[in-house]
């Protein structure tokens, strides 16, 4: 509790570099959820299918997921700031270009280039926040986290507020503002230093070997199926307004930072990570259950609600992840991404068609059983879960590089 207060009170007291890397960030989380309200709008904007729409998710998650192979092996060479200001040029322009999409395969194929971008920012941002924070790791790793829910949370009211208007309008918005953090980070953030040693294309793959790390990305690739069947295809079966629908989007991104930063760590200080881990995945298992069996004012509370068992369950595979392998943590980082990132890309792929192949209810039930084996995984692989030996602490506290975990 002790050094959960004192990280939140040097939380504040930051440099202009740490402002600005955090304020980009939180725009970057933004554009995941940011499509959720105008879900519907794009598919009557493009006379397209919610199976094609949704697969705005499938291809910027997968070229996240393959992006993850690549950013160590870029951010080693170039260094952290440039490779923080390629990340964001992406995004500028390929936010801007889905913006004037004429068709469904061009808002896609625009999302990829958007998702390369925010892979190459995100998997660099928290290791820059960390090199230039003041008040030690545990202060940096609070912001970013902060950072992270806030955009999580904000991300679905901004695509609802501006897409009320036109479904265009979020894309420039964003666009909009990842080109002010640009400036930002051009004029507060100075040249990180690089890591001593560069990191090759393979080495994210070979950490993958360690059982600990394997099991911690393997559990992860069920959770995100499921945490990724509510972000995209619950705004088919809610079918409300872009207003109404960011609405509960933010209610529930805000259960998400709150769970993330503040209930986690005090739940894993009193009960232990996986006995959080697997007591949250059976209560997320539960809820989308109910969500996609309930009535409609059912579903909007257990999306709602899901938000707080997302919360939780992001933090705690974040520190598995972190304490889990020998590897560096920025290619430890990169193998567990690389791994967890292809079910977001496959959910939103699979949900839509597993309701033209059923009915609607089964997309959620596919989700419940996702989840539960995200729990089996951490029960019967928890003795490698938790080899998290004194000296691979000691180690990883005093490297340059500090992984990050793009939840």
């Amino acid at each position: 509790m002790d050094a959960l207060d004192a990280g939140a009170n040097s939380l504040l007291r930051q440099p202009k570099a740490v402002w600005a890397t955090a304020g980009a960030s939180v725009v970057a989380f933004m554009g995941i959820g940011l499509v959720d309200p105008i879900l519907p709008s794009i598919a009557q904007g493009l006379d397209a299918t919610a199976g094609q729409v949704s697969l705005l998710f499938t291809s910027y998650f997968l070229i996240t997921a393959f992006a993850m192979l690549v950013t160590g092996w870029v951010s080693s060479r170039i260094g952290g700031r440039k490779t923080l200001l390629l990340g964001l040029a992406f995004v500028v322009v390929f936010a801007a270009l889905a913006g004037t999409s004429g068709s469904v395969a061009e808002l896609v194929g625009f999302r990829a280039g958007w998702g390369l971008g925010n892979a190459l920012f995100v998997s660099t941002a928290l290791a820059v926040i960390v090199g230039a924070a003041a008040g030690g790791s545990a202060a940096a790793i609070l912001l970013y986290e902060s950072a992270l829910g806030l955009g999580m949370a904000c991300g679905p009211l901004l695509g609802a507020l501006l897409g009320d208007a036109s479904w265009r309008y979020p894309f420039f918005g964003t666009a909009f503002l990842m080109a002010v953090g640009f400036l930002c980070i051009t004029v507060f953030l100075k040249e990180q230093p690089r890591p001593a040693t560069k990191t090759s294309l393979l080495d994210p793959l070979k950490a993958l070997g360690h059982g600990g790390l394997a099991s911690a990305a393997a559990s992860a690739f069920f959770y995100n199926y499921t945490f990724f069947t509510v972000l995209a295809f619950t705004p088919f079966v809610l079918d409300m307004t872009p207003y109404k629908s960011g609405a509960v989007f933010f209610a529930w991104g805000v259960l998400l930072a709150v769970f993330s930063v503040i209930v986690a760590p005090r739940l894993q200080a009193r009960f232990g990570s996986l006995k959080v881990l697997g007591g949250s995945l059976v209560l997320l298992a539960a809820d989308v259950l109910v969500l996609g069996y309930g009535s409609h004012t059912t579903a909007v509370v257990c999306t709602i609600l899901s938000g707080a068992f997302i919360g939780v369950n992001n933090t705690v595979y974040t520190e598995l992840a972190l304490g889990v392998s020998d590897a560096p943590r920025p290619v430890a980082s990169a193998g567990y991404n690389f791994v967890r990132w292809f079910a977001a890309a496959a959910a939103p792929y699979f949900a839509p068609k597993i309701e033209e192949w059923t009915d609607v209810h089964v997309p959620f039930v596919v989700a419940a059983v996702t989840a539960l084996v995200g729990a089996l995984v951490v029960v019967v692989r928890r003795n490698a879960l938790t080899r998290q030996a004194a000296e691979l602490e000691s180690r990883h506290a005093t490297e340059d590089g500090v992984a990050v975990f793009a939840n």
